[in-house]
């Protein structure tokens, strides 16, 4: 099995930064492409960033400028530098990673984490 383990998320400030962290543990093959995506009340999961193990990287229009993904491909964590945080950055955040896993034997991994509150106040 593989675990996802998100951290850092918490309350703060319109015009604040939080880091959020996600390590990933268990039956790791190899892990390509690592995100993160955000579900708000009501609405839709969406995708917020995403980084591959070459470091290429992608972002949502609406966090472009604001927001910086990476990772550590030795720790398998990927990390989301948050900044000059909105209002409407307030959501559930998810890890997610895709890739291969070794057990109980070679197989597509896809795994998600349990997801963080981001609350950002006015």
């Amino acid at each position: 099995q593989v675990q996802l383990v998100e951290s850092g998320g918490g309350l703060v400030q319109a015009g604040g930064s939080l880091r959020l962290s996600c390590a990933a543990s268990g039956s790791i093959f190899s892990i390509n492409r690592m995100g993160w995506y955000r579900q708000a009340p009501g609405k839709q999961r969406e995708l917020v960033a995403a980084i591959t193990s070459g470091g290429s990287t992608h972002y949502a229009d609406s966090v472009k400028g604001r927001f910086t993904i990476s990772r550590d491909n030795a720790k398998n964590t990927v990390y989301l530098q948050m900044s000059s945080l909105k209002p409407e950055d307030t959501a559930v955040y998810y890890c997610n990673a895709d890739g291969i896993a070794f057990a109980p034997d070679i197989r597509p991994l896809d795994a998600w984490g349990q997801g963080t509150l981001v609350t950002v106040s006015s």
